[in-house]
């Protein structure tokens, strides 16, 4: 088993080169822009405070300043739900690659816009980047995982989108580094920073067109059987494609549901709860917060200003490192016990932190006991709740219903992402150090929820994911071609894909689907 996980057998050249240039000029500048403005935030303040005095004779009150410095963090949440929302009809029309290509004008034009502002004297330049660039992160969130779960082969598809979760993390620790003063983390050079975000978006716009569009892609959309048989040929890395120009091809007559009627679909009501709970944990759960401030909570635990860039590094690296075991470990613990086991012990290390950060002039040891409990956050972060809801969103529906549900999980993300953003320097402010115990409650609610209402999804069909949530959701799974399934015995390959293929063309009477 272990070797397994190690074999790169099923990854073709062209398929690393699509991941790592994929996910390079997409999650990696997600992950960048989330953290960017965390080293900064001093002299972006004091940048704001000179702009506004150049105009209206006068400073900015400190509620003002507070609440103009939530929306620079959190708009960038409210670019990535347009994004988001933009991405269904953008990838249809222009294909997966050519829509992550398209999606480098988002980055270029918000780079030059967040790095000149200083230059131009106007931070309205710095928030409509955000903007902009949330954009970009919301198609890529989106658009990425489509293109990579399209070209890669089934029995990869997992650590493929693994890439996708390391490469954020990867973007948060660059912006930690290059934050740095010895760098760009200074008075001068901050501008910088927002500047570099060109270079991943060249390099993948130097890449990507020398790689195919998706196969399925150009089968089903463009019906270009020979251009889609070539790609697969280029990602599979073999001649035979037959066999998968088969499984893309039974695809081709399935109606897509819309978000309206997923929403009044019965037969997927608790699968719909469970998404939007677990979305809405995932970014209200405290991690965001910790991304976002981690040098203001920091300073709070007492740690020096000159010490706390290198601190922070830290929680970049933990992350990584526990994001690359998760990865390793999904498929053999399962998404239930990593998930609920994240959630709590998130709740533990939030509880220890709220004392620490109380107690904390009371012993010299008790600040370097609240970084041991935000590095303990994150890795219970990282081990569960930061990758399986977006797998269990792709696990809970029928290939019909994915679109819609992913929408619905992407609205929830940028909404929950905005919330977070916005509401916890007030938050902050008023509770002091007692504020991270809303974020054990959020995540102590969650795991209640997940631990009574989660069914093990771990090398289950779609059909016996649903037959868990039947009960639940008051419907009876009848027919025929159920009764394949009723055994203990797992269906074959074959018979799952017919029986599949059935539901969705609608031949089941009285089937969920």
């Amino acid at each position: 088993m272990i070797p397994k996980l190690f074999s790169f057998q099923d990854w073709s050249g062209s398929l690393i080169i699509a991941s790592l240039a994929g996910a390079f000029g997409s999650s990696f500048l997600y992950g960048y822009n989330l953290s960017v403005v965390n080293a900064p935030t001093v002299y972006i303040k004091r940048f704001y405070n000179e702009s506004w005095d150049r105009r209206y004779g006068h400073v900015i009150d400190g509620g003002t300043l507070t609440l103009l410095w939530s929306i620079t963090v959190s708009i960038f949440s409210i670019g990535g739900l347009v994004g988001a929302i933009i991405t269904t009809p953008i990838v249809k029309f222009f294909g997966r690659k050519h829509t992550l290509l398209i999606n480098n004008v988002f980055a270029v034009v918000a780079a030059l816009l967040m790095a000149l502002c200083q230059l131009a004297g106007s931070f309205e330049m710095l928030l409509l980047g955000r903007i902009v660039m949330g954009i970009h992160a919301g198609v890529s969130l989106s658009a990425l995982p489509i293109y990579l779960s399209e070209i890669s082969p089934k029995e990869i598809r997992g650590s493929l989108g693994q890439v996708t979760a390391i490469f954020i993390c990867i973007g948060v620790f660059t912006a930690q580094v290059l934050g740095l003063p010895e760098i760009f983390g200074n008075e001068f050079r901050w501008p910088y920073l927002f500047g570099v975000i060109v270079v991943p978006s060249l390099i993948q716009v130097g890449i990507l067109p020398f790689l195919p569009e998706s196969p399925h892609y150009l089968l089903l959309e463009k019906n270009d059987k020979s251009g889609a048989e070539k790609a697969f040929r280029t990602f599979l890395g073999k001649d035979d494609v037959s066999h998968e120009l088969e499984e893309s091809d039974a695809q081709r007559n399935v109606k897509l549901e819309s978000v309206l009627q997923l929403l009044r679909n019965p037969s997927v009501r608790w699968q719909i709860i469970t998404v939007i709970i677990t979305m809405a944990c995932y970014q209200l759960c405290g991690l965001n917060a910790i991304w976002y401030y981690t040098n203001s909570i920091f300073s709070e635990a007492g740690i020096t200003h000159q010490l706390i860039p290198y601190v922070t590094l830290s929680t970049s690296t933990v992350e990584i490192l526990s994001a690359v075991s998760s990865g390793l470990a999904v498929e053999r613990l399962g998404r239930r016990p990593l998930l609920i086991g994240g959630f709590g012990l998130m709740v533990i290390f939030f509880a220890i932190l709220t004392v620490s950060l109380t107690l904390q002039n009371h012993a010299y040891w008790l600040p370097y006991l609240s970084i041991f409990c935000i590095l303990a956050v994150i890795a219970s972060f990282c081990i569960g709740p930061g990758g399986i809801p977006f797998v269990l969103t792709g696990e809970f529906f029928q290939q019909s219903q994915k679109p819609a549900a992913f929408v619905i999980a992407g609205t929830v993300n940028w909404l929950s992402n905005f919330s977070v953003g916005l509401l916890f320097p007030f938050i902050q402010a008023g509770l002091q150090t007692f504020c991270f115990l809303v974020f054990a409650v959020v995540c102590l609610a969650g795991a209640t929820y997940l631990f009574f209402v989660l069914p093990e999804t771990k090398n289950k069909t779609i059909n016996e994911i649903s037959q868990a949530f039947a009960k639940r959701n008051k419907v009876t799974l009848e027919g025929r071609e159920m009764s394949q399934f009723s055994s203990e015995t797992k269906p074959s390959e074959e018979q799952e894909h017919n029986f599949s293929s059935t539901l969705e063309n609608g031949e089941t009477k009285n089937s969920i689907f």
